[in-house]
């Protein structure tokens, strides 16, 4: 049976969330604390799968519950339940959480949002690998990008559209503004897959407080896993989203699918920078291979597990 933690200072919204999610009970071991600090004491005896938090407690608030759940319990998924939405607060969680639900939540919702959690963790067999997937805070990014956006942004009268082309040729940057431009703190009607577009949304003190206060973008350093080359991986997940975007074009799609393709693409391979970054050694043992016997990585990732399976 799944375990979730539930953690909010107000006994009412977590009688409430008790009551939302009683349909579960057969399928969920669920649990309720009022503060950050019984969250921890609780977990520091229990495993658990899900930890779900408000923002604005007494004492520790959500954000450093999970940072402090990052460090000592890397493959808990993460999500912010709360109706606290400065922009400030919002940042400070871009790192330590996977997702963002605005109170009032629904109970379709949130059960919505917890089963999909559950069917992702699922899909990895490897428990190395859950731990280094729910552990990511951030996507390392391309040296060059991160000096041409920090070029454009001192620019007198930054260009937006500049700054969204900067962004969508780098896969790290990409995926992480679309994580925050989604989340329920901004509450879009529709989904965003245009990095530029949603740029536009954020605004340029969002992108400027990403880059500084926050520090999201993180340079890929190439000594960490020398065979891999973020170069290479971002030129090929570029033309791989242009030529996907150009195939919808030519078979008469809108211009939402035209961006989606094109965003799938970007990302096919985000696998490769997340492997690379995060298993170095044992990764470059599968390029070694690959290069020497001339096969493709994928079939090397097939043949040769990351790590053993009773890791």
């Amino acid at each position: 049976m799944k375990t979730l933690l539930f953690v909010d200072d107000e006994p009412k919204v977590l009688q409430g969330l008790q009551r939302q999610l009683r349909l579960m009970r057969h399928e969920w071991e669920m649990n309720f604390v009022e503060s950050g600090f019984k969250a921890l004491e609780f977990m520091a005896a229990h495993p658990v799968d899900i930890v779900v938090s408000d923002m604005m407690m007494p004492g520790m608030d959500g954000s450093q519950l999970l940072t402090e759940v990052v460090k000592h319990y890397p493959q808990t998924v993460r999500i912010i339940l709360s109706g606290h939405a400065e922009q400030e607060a919002v940042l400070r969680l871009v790192g330590p959480a996977h997702q963002y639900l605005s109170k009032p939540c629904n109970a379709d919702e949130l059960r919505e949002a917890i089963t999909r959690a559950f069917a992702l963790r699922d899909l990895l067999g490897n428990q190395r690998l859950k731990e280094l997937t729910t552990r990511i805070k951030k996507l390392p990014t391309l040296p060059a990008s991160q000096n041409q956006l920090s070029e454009e942004m001192r620019q007198d009268s930054p260009s937006m559209e500049r700054i969204g082309e900067i962004i969508a040729r780098d896969i790290g940057m990409t995926a992480k503004i679309l994580q925050l431009v989604n989340s329920a703190f901004f509450g879009l009607a529709q989904p965003v897959s245009d990095p530029t577009q949603a740029v536009l949304y954020l605004g340029l003190n969002t992108i400027r407080s990403l880059m500084l206060s926050v520090g999201i973008f993180a340079q890929y350093d190439q000594k960490v896993c020398p065979l891999f080359s973020l170069d290479a991986l971002a030129q090929h997940s570029w033309l791989t989203g242009v030529m996907a975007r150009s195939v919808a074009h030519r078979e008469g799609q809108a211009s939402k699918i035209l961006e989606q393709c094109f965003l799938a693409g970007l990302l096919h391979d985000v696998g490769q920078l997340i492997l690379a970054s995060g298993l170095p050694e044992e990764y470059a043992g599968v390029i070694a291979k690959s290069r020497d016997q001339n096969i493709p990585v994928w079939q090397v990732e097939l043949e040769v597990p990351i790590m053993p399976s009773s890791a």
